[in-house]
């Protein structure tokens, strides 16, 4: 009797020193990749650097609790009523639902003629007006803007027959729960791995470190984007029917105020946005978070300003010196009382967030007031001086759900549950609160 071969494994000897198929154990005999030990390079390289997005929301707001499923506060509407798009008809003009009275001396504008006169007689969509020229009406019959200057009675008559109330604007948003997972097997986590990296239980060669530190950091780019690229789910929509309500996102507020398309690439530009914000809050200092196009328009904006070289190759060159480098950035410009400070905003560019988009959909920036504003807030009943920008929270005595995180399992230093794993939940409930919308600038499209 023999042993018999084993199959596959062939062991040929030679006489000379050398490496043969018939003389070694072939990579196949075993299923081995190469009978050669690899250079192991234990190091992780991060080829796209930093991947995280959050910090716009970080740095422009602030968090306050909050104890209800809605939101709802009050910003002041305008003090003067104004009338566009007013059609004249001899003395009566009409405007849906207006706002003048009896008295009110009023000025007209065309576009190219000015009138004023005196109200005489309102309805609820007309009011007449007496012509103050004894030529009549040199404006015409569409397309009129008008506003009451002031108001004028005769001796000894009676006062105003109604008043104006306030008119505010009532905003509202409401919380959305974000969650996210990690689950590693007990046995995954002693089985140690080749490559060395660093995570939520320090650093080591435990494969499971990494996936849980990325899992923690996917969660908070998630708590951002919600809060700025969320949308209120409309009522008949098929994810409303479904029971989601959704948030109003910071991009879906600030597109109800001012939208500026394209790329600001000069001063008319700038003069033309400052124009319209002038006519809002006039709020004297601005953040720009730009995506890189429009941060490099507006440095070569500023750059050729200079009038010592063209295009404004004398920055950071007046000592003349061989060793100095040109200086074109710029963090910020004055400009008719507005301060603006700029910088890069790693979402707009970034080819798995905003990056990814082009044309008419891409987001070239964003203008921010800073400071605060005064608003009533229905729920408190009081007035409130809050950021323009704020996050409120879920919590209370017993429960904070800014940002929870538990383990589940009975791997890992954990023992309350029978499940052979160790699961890492995160949650966070909130919603992003803009005010005074109408301060804020989007610069959008191609």
């Amino acid at each position: 009797m023999a042993l018999e071969a084993i199959p596959g494994v062939k062991l040929t000897p030679t006489a000379t020193k050398e490496i043969l198929s018939s003389n070694y154990l072939e990579a196949t005999d075993f299923d081995f990749s190469n009978q050669y030990l690899p250079e192991l390079m234990n190091k992780e390289f991060s080829r796209y650097g930093n991947q995280s997005i959050k910090g716009f929301i970080e740095r422009m707001g602030q968090e306050a609790p909050m104890q209800s499923d809605l939101i709802k506060w009050s910003e002041e509407g305008r003090l003067r009523p104004v009338g566009t798009g007013v059609t004249r008809s001899s003395n009566v003009f009409t405007l849906a639902a207006h706002t003048f009275r009896v008295n009110d001396t009023v000025i007209f504008n065309d576009g190219t003629n000015e009138d004023k006169g005196i109200v005489s007689v309102v309805t609820t969509d007309t009011f007449t007006v007496l012509p103050s020229a004894s030529a009549g009406w040199a404006i015409g019959t569409t397309a009129i803007k008008c506003f009451a200057y002031s108001n004028e009675y005769r001796k000894g008559t009676e006062g105003r027959a109604e008043s104006l109330e306030a008119n505010p604007d009532i905003f509202e948003n409401k919380p959305i729960i974000i969650k996210e997972k990690d689950s590693v097997n007990g046995s995954d986590m002693s089985q140690i791995g080749w490559i060395e990296v660093e995570g939520e239980g320090g650093m080591g060669y435990l494969w499971y470190l990494k996936s849980r530190s990325q899992t923690r950091q996917r969660f908070d780019d998630y708590i951002e984007m919600g809060m700025i690229e969320g949308v209120s789910f409309e009522s008949g929509s098929a994810a409303a029917t479904a029971g989601f309500t959704g948030t109003e996102g910071f991009f879906e507020a600030v597109e109800q105020g001012n939208i500026f398309d394209g790329l600001i690439t000069d001063l008319t530009d700038v003069d033309e946005i400052l124009d319209r914000l002038n006519k809002q809050g006039a709020i004297s200092e601005y953040l720009m978070f730009n995506r890189f196009a429009q941060d490099r328009a507006i440095d070569a904006m500023l750059a050729s300003q200079n009038s010592y070289g063209v295009g404004g190759t004398s920055y950071g060159a007046f000592d003349n010196s061989e060793d100095m480098a040109l200086n074109l950035g710029f963090t910020g410009f004055k400009l008719a009382g507005y301060e603006i400070y700029k910088s890069q905003w790693k979402y707009l560019d970034d080819p798995t967030a905003r990056g990814l988009f082009s044309g008419n959909a891409t987001v070239n920036g964003v203008m921010c007031p800073t400071g605060v504003k005064t608003v009533y807030d229905n729920v408190l009943g009081a007035n409130a001086s809050l950021p323009f920008l704020h996050v409120k929270y879920r919590k209370s005595a017993t429960e904070d759900r800014r940002y929870k995180v538990w383990n589940v399992g009975s791997a890992g230093n954990v023992s309350n549950s029978s499940l052979d794993a160790n699961e890492l939940h995160m949650l966070s409930e909130r919603a992003l609160c803009v005010i005074a919308r109408n301060n804020f600038v989007m610069l959008k499209g191609a």
